[in-house]
Protein backbone atom coordinates (compact mmCIF):
# COMPACT_ATOMS: atom_id res chain seq x y z
CA UNK A 1 0.00 0.00 0.00
CA UNK A 2 2.88 2.37 0.69
CA UNK A 3 4.80 1.56 -2.49
CA UNK A 4 5.12 4.11 -5.30
CA UNK A 5 6.67 1.88 -7.96
CA UNK A 6 6.23 3.41 -11.39
CA UNK A 7 4.75 6.63 -10.03
CA UNK A 8 5.92 10.11 -11.03
CA UNK A 9 6.29 12.65 -8.22
CA UNK A 10 6.97 16.37 -8.35
CA UNK A 11 8.63 18.17 -5.44
CA UNK A 12 8.84 21.97 -5.35
CA UNK A 13 11.65 23.57 -3.38
CA UNK A 14 13.38 20.22 -3.68
CA UNK A 15 16.89 21.38 -2.87
CA UNK A 16 16.01 22.73 0.58
CA UNK A 17 16.28 20.86 3.88
CA UNK A 18 12.78 19.40 3.82
CA UNK A 19 12.75 19.10 0.04
CA UNK A 20 15.62 16.65 0.20
CA UNK A 21 13.74 14.55 2.76
CA UNK A 22 10.62 14.37 0.59
CA UNK A 23 12.65 13.58 -2.54
CA UNK A 24 14.64 10.77 -0.94
CA UNK A 25 11.49 9.32 0.60
CA UNK A 26 9.64 9.20 -2.71
CA UNK A 27 12.61 7.75 -4.57
CA UNK A 28 13.08 5.12 -1.86
CA UNK A 29 9.45 4.05 -2.27
CA UNK A 30 9.97 3.49 -6.00
CA UNK A 31 8.83 6.76 -7.58
CA UNK A 32 10.70 8.86 -10.10
CA UNK A 33 10.96 12.51 -9.06
CA UNK A 34 10.91 15.81 -10.89
CA UNK A 35 12.80 18.05 -8.48
CA UNK A 36 11.90 21.71 -8.93
CA UNK A 37 13.77 24.65 -7.49
CA UNK A 38 14.49 28.23 -8.46
CA UNK A 39 17.53 29.35 -10.43
CA UNK A 40 20.53 29.81 -8.19
CA UNK A 41 19.48 27.25 -5.57
CA UNK A 42 22.62 25.42 -4.48
CA UNK A 43 22.41 21.61 -4.67
CA UNK A 44 25.03 20.85 -2.03
CA UNK A 45 26.60 17.48 -1.10
CA UNK A 46 23.38 16.02 0.34
CA UNK A 47 21.54 16.57 -2.93
CA UNK A 48 24.42 15.27 -5.00
CA UNK A 49 24.38 12.10 -2.90
CA UNK A 50 20.68 11.59 -3.71
CA UNK A 51 21.32 11.94 -7.46
CA UNK A 52 24.29 9.60 -7.26
CA UNK A 53 22.30 6.98 -5.34
CA UNK A 54 19.18 6.95 -7.53
CA UNK A 55 20.51 8.17 -10.87
CA UNK A 56 19.58 11.03 -13.17
CA UNK A 57 16.99 8.91 -14.96
CA UNK A 58 14.88 8.74 -11.80
CA UNK A 59 15.55 12.18 -10.35
CA UNK A 60 15.32 15.01 -12.85
CA UNK A 61 16.25 18.47 -11.60
CA UNK A 62 14.24 21.28 -13.19
CA UNK A 63 14.68 25.03 -12.74
CA UNK A 64 11.27 26.53 -11.98
CA UNK A 65 9.80 29.32 -9.87
CA UNK A 66 6.43 28.72 -8.20
CA UNK A 67 5.69 32.45 -8.52
CA UNK A 68 5.90 32.21 -12.32
CA UNK A 69 2.96 30.32 -13.82
CA UNK A 70 4.73 30.00 -17.19
CA UNK A 71 7.77 28.53 -15.47
CA UNK A 72 5.60 25.89 -13.82
CA UNK A 73 3.88 25.06 -17.11
CA UNK A 74 7.29 24.54 -18.68
CA UNK A 75 8.31 22.33 -15.77
CA UNK A 76 5.18 20.22 -16.29
CA UNK A 77 6.08 19.74 -19.96
CA UNK A 78 9.62 18.72 -19.00
CA UNK A 79 8.31 16.31 -16.38
CA UNK A 80 5.91 14.62 -18.78
CA UNK A 81 8.58 14.33 -21.47
CA UNK A 82 11.22 12.92 -19.12
CA UNK A 83 9.16 10.82 -16.70
CA UNK A 84 5.46 10.87 -17.61
CA UNK A 85 2.34 12.56 -16.19
CA UNK A 86 2.56 13.41 -12.47
CA UNK A 87 0.93 11.16 -9.88
CA UNK A 88 2.13 13.00 -6.77
CA UNK A 89 2.84 16.66 -6.02
CA UNK A 90 4.67 17.65 -2.86
CA UNK A 91 4.09 21.39 -2.59
CA UNK A 92 7.13 22.23 -0.49
CA UNK A 93 8.53 25.54 -1.79
CA UNK A 94 8.20 28.32 0.74
CA UNK A 95 9.81 31.21 2.59
CA UNK A 96 10.73 30.85 6.24
CA UNK A 97 13.10 32.88 8.41
CA UNK A 98 15.60 31.35 10.81
CA UNK A 99 16.36 33.25 14.02
CA UNK A 100 18.41 36.36 13.22
CA UNK A 101 21.23 37.65 15.39
CA UNK A 102 21.68 40.88 13.48
CA UNK A 103 18.92 42.93 11.87
CA UNK A 104 15.45 42.59 13.41
CA UNK A 105 12.22 44.58 13.24
CA UNK A 106 9.53 45.49 15.74
CA UNK A 107 6.16 43.87 15.10
CA UNK A 108 4.50 47.19 14.37
CA UNK A 109 7.23 48.12 11.87
CA UNK A 110 7.04 45.07 9.60
CA UNK A 111 6.28 46.38 6.13
CA UNK A 112 3.41 45.23 3.98
CA UNK A 113 5.94 44.41 1.26
CA UNK A 114 7.78 42.01 3.58
CA UNK A 115 4.48 40.44 4.64
CA UNK A 116 3.25 40.12 1.05
CA UNK A 117 6.51 38.58 -0.16
CA UNK A 118 5.93 35.55 2.08
CA UNK A 119 2.32 35.16 0.95
CA UNK A 120 3.40 35.42 -2.70
CA UNK A 121 5.50 32.27 -2.39
CA UNK A 122 3.78 30.29 0.37
CA UNK A 123 0.19 30.84 -0.78
CA UNK A 124 0.05 32.15 -4.35
CA UNK A 125 3.02 30.02 -5.42
CA UNK A 126 1.50 26.93 -3.87
CA UNK A 127 -1.84 27.75 -5.50
CA UNK A 128 -0.22 27.95 -8.93
CA UNK A 129 1.66 24.69 -8.46
CA UNK A 130 -1.60 22.98 -7.50
CA UNK A 131 -3.30 24.43 -10.57
CA UNK A 132 -0.59 23.32 -13.00
CA UNK A 133 0.33 19.87 -11.69
CA UNK A 134 -3.00 19.10 -10.06
CA UNK A 135 -4.76 20.11 -13.26
CA UNK A 136 -2.72 17.48 -15.09
CA UNK A 137 -3.79 14.93 -12.47
CA UNK A 138 -7.44 15.82 -13.01
CA UNK A 139 -7.01 15.03 -16.71
CA UNK A 140 -5.50 11.64 -15.80
CA UNK A 141 -8.20 10.94 -13.22
CA UNK A 142 -5.86 10.20 -10.31
CA UNK A 143 -3.25 11.76 -8.07
CA UNK A 144 -2.22 12.88 -4.61
CA UNK A 145 -1.23 16.42 -3.67
CA UNK A 146 0.60 16.92 -0.38
CA UNK A 147 0.90 20.55 0.68
CA UNK A 148 3.63 21.12 3.24
CA UNK A 149 2.18 23.17 6.05
CA UNK A 150 3.47 23.91 9.53
CA UNK A 151 2.64 23.58 13.19
CA UNK A 152 2.30 27.38 13.05
CA UNK A 153 -0.78 27.04 10.89
CA UNK A 154 -2.49 25.90 14.11
CA UNK A 155 -0.72 27.73 16.94
CA UNK A 156 1.20 30.97 17.24
CA UNK A 157 4.99 30.84 17.61
CA UNK A 158 6.02 31.27 21.25
CA UNK A 159 8.30 34.33 21.36
CA UNK A 160 9.89 32.99 24.55
CA UNK A 161 11.62 30.35 22.42
CA UNK A 162 13.80 33.12 21.03
CA UNK A 163 14.27 35.52 23.97
CA UNK A 164 17.80 34.25 24.62
CA UNK A 165 18.95 35.76 21.31
CA UNK A 166 20.65 39.02 22.17
CA UNK A 167 19.14 41.39 19.60
CA UNK A 168 17.06 44.54 19.91
CA UNK A 169 14.28 44.56 18.81
CA UNK A 170 13.80 40.91 19.83
CA UNK A 171 13.68 38.27 17.11
CA UNK A 172 10.18 37.53 15.82
CA UNK A 173 9.05 34.55 13.81
CA UNK A 174 7.46 36.41 10.87
CA UNK A 175 3.68 36.71 11.35
CA UNK A 176 3.20 36.14 7.62
CA UNK A 177 4.67 32.63 7.90
CA UNK A 178 1.95 31.18 10.13
CA UNK A 179 -0.71 33.15 8.31
CA UNK A 180 0.46 31.71 5.00
CA UNK A 181 0.46 28.16 6.29
CA UNK A 182 -3.02 28.55 7.77
CA UNK A 183 -4.17 29.79 4.37
CA UNK A 184 -2.56 26.75 2.77
CA UNK A 185 -4.52 24.42 5.06
CA UNK A 186 -7.76 26.03 3.93
CA UNK A 187 -6.63 25.95 0.29
CA UNK A 188 -6.05 22.22 0.77
CA UNK A 189 -9.65 21.74 1.88
CA UNK A 190 -10.92 23.80 -1.03
CA UNK A 191 -9.13 21.76 -3.70
CA UNK A 192 -9.89 18.50 -1.88
CA UNK A 193 -13.62 19.08 -2.17
CA UNK A 194 -13.50 20.29 -5.76
CA UNK A 195 -11.25 17.55 -7.12
CA UNK A 196 -12.36 14.48 -5.14
CA UNK A 197 -14.76 13.52 -7.93
CA UNK A 198 -11.81 13.45 -10.35
CA UNK A 199 -9.76 11.02 -8.26
CA UNK A 200 -7.34 13.65 -6.97
CA UNK A 201 -6.72 13.78 -3.23
CA UNK A 202 -5.34 16.91 -1.54
CA UNK A 203 -3.94 16.92 2.00
CA UNK A 204 -1.61 18.97 4.18
CA UNK A 205 1.38 17.58 6.08
CA UNK A 206 2.39 19.96 8.86
CA UNK A 207 5.71 19.31 10.61
CA UNK A 208 6.52 20.79 13.99
CA UNK A 209 10.09 21.74 14.83
CA UNK A 210 12.55 19.71 12.76
CA UNK A 211 16.12 19.36 14.00
CA UNK A 212 18.54 21.35 11.88
CA UNK A 213 21.01 24.05 12.86
CA UNK A 214 19.14 25.45 15.85
CA UNK A 215 21.13 26.64 18.85
CA UNK A 216 21.18 24.60 22.05
CA UNK A 217 19.00 27.01 24.04
CA UNK A 218 16.24 26.89 21.44
CA UNK A 219 16.42 23.09 21.25
CA UNK A 220 16.05 22.82 25.03
CA UNK A 221 13.14 25.25 25.17
CA UNK A 222 11.28 23.73 22.25
CA UNK A 223 11.82 20.15 23.40
CA UNK A 224 10.48 21.03 26.86
CA UNK A 225 7.28 22.25 25.18
CA UNK A 226 6.78 19.01 23.19
CA UNK A 227 5.07 16.09 24.99
CA UNK A 228 7.47 13.66 23.28
CA UNK A 229 10.39 15.74 24.54
CA UNK A 230 12.33 16.37 21.34
CA UNK A 231 12.37 17.94 17.90
CA UNK A 232 11.49 15.83 14.87
CA UNK A 233 14.28 14.15 12.93
CA UNK A 234 14.22 13.38 9.22
CA UNK A 235 12.95 9.82 9.69
CA UNK A 236 9.88 11.08 11.57
CA UNK A 237 8.62 12.67 8.34
CA UNK A 238 9.06 9.66 6.06
CA UNK A 239 6.05 7.59 7.11
CA UNK A 240 3.56 10.49 7.11
CA UNK A 241 4.60 11.53 3.61
CA UNK A 242 4.37 7.99 2.26
CA UNK A 243 0.94 7.60 3.86
CA UNK A 244 -0.45 10.69 2.14
CA UNK A 245 1.31 10.14 -1.19
CA UNK A 246 0.40 6.47 -1.58
CA UNK A 247 -2.72 4.35 -1.80
CA UNK A 248 -2.46 3.78 1.95
CA UNK A 249 -4.53 6.97 2.26
CA UNK A 250 -6.88 6.22 -0.64
CA UNK A 251 -9.92 7.39 1.38
CA UNK A 252 -8.22 10.40 2.96
CA UNK A 253 -8.55 13.91 1.56
CA UNK A 254 -8.79 17.44 2.96
CA UNK A 255 -6.93 16.77 6.22
CA UNK A 256 -4.06 18.51 7.99
CA UNK A 257 -1.75 15.80 9.32
CA UNK A 258 0.36 17.39 12.06
CA UNK A 259 3.68 15.71 12.81
CA UNK A 260 4.55 17.69 15.92
CA UNK A 261 5.24 15.24 18.74
CA UNK A 262 2.03 16.37 20.44
CA UNK A 263 2.98 20.07 20.61
CA UNK A 264 -0.51 21.30 19.65
CA UNK A 265 -2.23 18.88 22.05
CA UNK A 266 -1.38 21.13 25.01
Amino acid sequence: MFELDGKVAVVTGALGQLGRIWTRTLLGAGASVAALDRAGAAPGPAWEAIVEEFGEKRVVTIVADVCDRGSLAGALDTTVAALGPPDVLVNNAGIDQPPARTSTTRLEDITSDAFSAVLAVNVVGAFQAIQVFGGAMVVEGRGSIVNIGSLYATVSPDARMYDHIAVDPPFLKPPAYGASKAALVNLTRYFATHWAAFGVRVNTLSPGGVAGKQDDAFIQKFSARVPMGRLAVDDDLVGPLLFLASDASAYVTGIDLRVDGGYAAW
